[in-house]
């Protein structure tokens, strides 16, 4: 009541600023004994409900009957008083009201709308999509026999509107009906539509949500939608090269993933090839042992000739057709922050004659005291000159070849009757001592070297065209590798060579690279790998997840 009185103080307050019959009214209405009636028992009510009072029971009136049939059988006198209380028409009449408030009987309930289950819900969605794509790919589907909406692409017109989703029964487009159209007649329609497009739709079942994942895949294969004849829509597939970082946004469909570039948040998600698809592909195309699947490859003179004997780190078992059958498509990455007092080994992976055991020299000559390489294994005795330990490591036959049936070597090889080898735990003594440990190995070794403990960058260092490598190696009086003596320059054939195993490698083992240096002259090269080095030291780099996961 005194919100009441303080209702009828404040029109007083305004009455002299309002004039006419609403103020009136409004203070005849707050004097009114009815209203304030009706007032003072909901404040009561209010009072009582906010104590949480809930009802004993909510089935009186059963009890009060189950007593009174009981009370015959006692003969007491305060028996024959509760009996005839039980039986007025009153009292029964009040446990029949507490009943029906205890079960809330007093809401009204509303009826079931007739509905007729055969009759299809319509959505009448109209999207305003300017130039871009509408977002979303179509199929036919057999169940239904109707096009329906078989993906949406995360961040497209369709996404956005959070109106249309995957089921979706589409029926018209602008008025123009799809029934008993192909899937590509009605992508043509949609693409050949001007201004806002207004889509019939039967809604499917419940669309579930799939919240956008923050996956990152390496690419290790280069992609062209246009030319991919599997892809349901080419102008919705992202293209994408070897070695670019893919955002993956969406896996829900088991054959097309969707993804955008890395760094590009605010682009639309677009479609790329999954996994399970590209490998089967990649086997159904693969021959073991052809060399026409190398794409454009280079023709050797010197493949089928015999090479003279020469001190490499070759493993002796050739396992190329090993590496041939292995299948890459994509390869989860994460970003590795440098650490300071730890560095990454630099592997330069190259075919021989290319420059690459030069470029290794120059770049610990150019500061040994931050660049070191490895001191390699030797079974054959030493010269009078050489010192173990600063030349190799002089070791027995025995003893190497217990090392290397353990894998303990990184590489290995025979020259003249003797092993040579790289051991692993030289490169692991050179980064525990802080230096940077630069390799030259066969792309072979990077089977044991790509590991979570060492985290190697590697650094593929390819031959330039055959007119720069002829003209460039010539003015430079380069001496052929291919020589024992190495008392000679480099013949035509070897030329060619050495552009053969180049694209072999980068075919092979290309995925494996984490940069390119075409090495036209020497010197550029050598700037180029300087500055690469000085971006590692500084950058994080991209490398696989679970090297991150291990530093952690």
């Amino acid at each position: 009541m005194e919100t009441m009185q303080r209702l009828l103080a404040s029109l007083e307050q305004v009455c002299h600023k309002h004039h006419g019959g609403d103020l009136a009214f409004l203070a005849t209405l707050l004097q009114d004994k009815a209203l304030q009636a009706l007032v003072h028992i909901h404040m009561k009510i209010v009072a009582f409900s906010n104590q949480g009072i809930a009802p004993s029971s909510c089935d009186a009136s059963s009890c009060a009957i189950k007593v009174l049939h009981a009370l015959p059988k006692c003969p007491m006198s305060e028996a024959r008083e509760l009996e005839l209380l039980l039986g007025s028409a009153h009292l029964n009449a009040l446990l029949e009201a507490h009943d029906a408030v205890a079960r809330k009987d007093f809401v009204p309930s509303l009826g079931e709308a007739p509905c007729d289950e055969d009759e299809e819900t319509v959505r009448i969605v109209q999207l305003v999509k300017g130039n871009e794509p509408l977002g979303a790919t179509v199929k036919f589907c057999e169940g239904a026999q109707a096009i329906t909406v078989a993906r949406i692409l995360h961040g497209g017109a369709a996404d956005r509107s959070g109106l249309i989703h995957v089921g979706d029964q589409v029926h018209e487009v602008n008025g123009v009906s799809v029934k008993g159209r192909a899937p590509l007649d009605v992508v043509n329609l949609l693409q050949s539509q001007e201004g806002p497009v207004t889509l019939k739709l039967v809604p499917g079942e419940e669309p579930l949500t799939c919240a956008e994942r923050r996956l990152r895949l390496r690419a290790l294969f280069d992609y062209a939608p246009e030319r991919d004849p599997l892809i349901p829509c080419p102008e919705a597939g992202l293209p994408f090269c070897r070695g670019q970082v893919l955002h993956v946004v969406s896996v829900a469909d088991a054959g097309w993933w969707q993804a955008r570039w890395d760094g590009e948040r605010s682009a639309p998600a677009r479609l790329i090839p999954a996994p399970s698809l590209q490998e089967r592909r990649f086997a159904s195309l693969r021959v073991a042992g052809d060399e026409a699947e190398l794409p454009g490859c280079y023709y050797s003179p010197l493949q089928l000739k015999a090479r003279r004997a020469k001190k490499v780190m070759y493993h002796v078992a050739d396992n190329q057709d090993f590496d041939r059958e292995l299948i890459s498509t994509y390869e989860e990455v994460a970003k590795l922050y440098p650490r300071p007092g730890l560095h990454r080994p630099i592997v330069l992976i190259g075919p021989p004659g290319v420059g690459r055991n030069e470029l290794k020299r120059r770049l610990v000559a150019s500061n040994p005291d931050k660049f070191r390489t490895t001191i390699p294994y030797t079974s054959r005795p030493a010269k009078p000159w050489e010192v173990d330990g600063r030349d190799y490591y002089f070791v027995s036959r025995a003893l190497m070849e217990q090392e290397i049936r353990q894998g303990r070597f990184v590489e290995h090889g025979k020259y003249r009757g003797n092993l040579y080898g790289t051991s692993l735990d030289t490169v692991r003594a050179v980064v525990n001592s802080g230096f940077v440990c630069v390799l030259s190995p066969h792309p072979q070794a990077l089977k044991m070297l790509r590991t979570a403990e060492l985290k190697p960058f590697v650094i593929f260092i390819k031959p330039p065209s055959l007119e720069v490598l002829k003209e460039t190696r010539n003015r430079a009086c380069a001496r052929s590798t291919f020589d024992e003596n190495c008392s000679r320059g480099f013949t035509d054939d070897e030329f060619h060579d050495i552009l053969y195993l180049g694209h072999k490698m980068d075919f092979l083992y290309g995925h494996m690279f984490d940069r390119t240096i075409v090495n036209e002259e020497l010197s550029h090269a050598f700037h180029e790998l300087m500055t690469v080095l000085k971006e590692i030291e500084a950058e994080p780099q991209w490398v696989p997840a679970s090297w991150v996961v291990a530093s952690q």
